[in-house]
């Protein structure tokens, strides 16, 4: 089984969607599967021309020239694809929305009706991984994951595949805070955990998907020490320039 992961954050590996891309890979590897774990921001993407010369002929090549072509190829050879990513404006990056739309040339510009009724493309056919989507944001609360929520089962319906696992944390800059340290490995621990379910049994089991959802700090002053921090930052990075 072959996991390939898209991490869609500029950050790369200094990022805190990396902390939860890394500990689901290292589960996911643990349990028997190849894995690899590709940064967008190290990749020449070009923004999607919706020419649509990529459905003009039966072998749905992009006119762009970069290196698309071969994350394509990247993708296809998956049988699990992950698209991680920081939550920007209830929604994900602008490099992993610049990936997920060059995937066009994957569907077939025909018209169907799904089995709702409702007009899709089809696919062209071959192997069609499952998804897995990780995400984080700066909010403390799982309730500002409510659009990434429905693009999964959006994205699900318009690839023809499910999402086996989501995995959303709040406050994802505790996940690279030192002080944080020892919540933050329990939690990795956790994902490391889901890795290994998504590939040994197909998907996450309800009291794993509960437990990832469970607050980063189990405190009841949480939410309110973490926002008083970040207000502190601010206010001291503002200060400083006077």
């Amino acid at each position: 089984m072959k996991v390939v992961a898209f991490n869609g954050s500029p950050k790369g590996e200094e990022s805190n969607t990396h902390v939860m891309v890394d500990a689901f890979l290292e589960g996911a590897a643990q349990a028997g599967a190849d894995v690899e774990n590709v940064f967008l921001a190290e990749k020449k993407i070009d923004h999607c021309l919706g020419c649509f010369q990529c459905w003009a002929s039966p072998a749905g090549r992009c006119v762009l020239k970069d290196d698309m072509a071969e994350l394509i190829g990247l993708y296809s050879s998956a049988d699990i694809v992950v698209f991680a990513t920081p939550l920007h404006n209830d929604n994900v990056s602008s490099r992993l929305k610049i990936f997920i739309d060059r995937l066009l040339p994957l569907a077939d510009p025909h018209f169907v009706v799904d089995a709702g009724g409702e007009t899709v493309h089809p696919s062209r056919g071959g192997k069609i991984p499952t998804f897995v989507m990780i995400a984080n944001c700066g909010f403390p609360e799982q309730s500002h994951f409510q659009v990434l929520r429905l693009l999964a089962q959006r994205m699900a319906r318009n690839y023809k595949t499910e999402f086996v696992a989501e995995i959303y944390r709040g406050g994802g800059p505790w996940l690279t805070e030192p002080a944080a340290a020892e919540a933050v490995a329990r939690y990795r621990d956790q994902v490391r955990a889901a890795g290994g379910e998504v590939v040994t049994a197909g998907r996450l089991s309800e009291g794993t998907r509960q437990r990832l959802e469970e607050p980063l700090v189990p405190s009841p002053e949480y939410v309110e020490i973490y926002r008083q921090a970040v207000n502190r930052y601010w206010d001291d990075l503002w200060s400083g320039q006077g």
